[in-house]
């Protein structure tokens, strides 16, 4: 098992500007754990992975062939707080890029998610069920919700990139 603590500045929505927060990544490799994208010239801390694309509701996904694995960012779980309850889709059930397919529950708030993609679901990760909190502790890794053979190809252009949605949360941050 390879394990890397990184120690990365980032912006905090309180009185002190900046925390260090510590990072522990389990069974990534170095490579891997590197493909983080933190320390940008500004310095903030992004929680996003390079090779993914992004919802602007939050959501995350990866895509293997025709079929992409979906999660929530690791800015929505931040947001949330402490994972509760996480409502999976049926196998076989169909979805559509932009549309509800279930919800995360937290100690905060109870938030519907979104589908980055149209396809239908072909795995849902039944570890959440007894294993919420996976969605905070690992939302790149273990914490995946579903994965669906990907329906049209084409909607993945529609998503941001690593960068593109690093810039949208700092965006969306600043108004709050």
């Amino acid at each position: 098992m390879t394990v890397i603590y990184a120690v990365k500045k980032w912006k905090k929505r309180s009185s002190s500007p900046y925390v260090f927060r510590i990072l522990k990544s389990e069974n990534l490799s170095p490579l891997k754990a590197c493909k983080y994208a933190g320390d940008d010239e500004d310095g903030k801390w992004h929680g996003v992975i390079k090779d993914l694309k992004y919802a602007e509701s939050h959501e995350w996904v990866k895509v293997d062939g025709n079929t992409a694995t979906v999660g929530i960012t690791d800015h929505a779980q931040d947001h949330l707080g402490d994972v509760v309850f996480v409502e999976l889709p049926e196998v076989g059930a169909t979805v559509s890029q932009g549309s509800g397919f279930g919800a995360v529950e937290s100690v905060k708030a109870t938030s519907d998610v979104y589908s980055p993609v149209s396809g239908n679901v072909v795995e849902v990760n039944e570890e959440l069920n007894n294993s919420p909190g996976l969605v905070n502790s690992s939302p790149y890794e273990k914490g995946w919700i579903m994965k669906v053979e990907v329906k049209d190809a084409s909607e993945l252009d529609t998503l941001k990139n690593s960068d593109d949605y690093a810039k949208f949360c700092d965006e969306e941050d600043a108004k709050h």
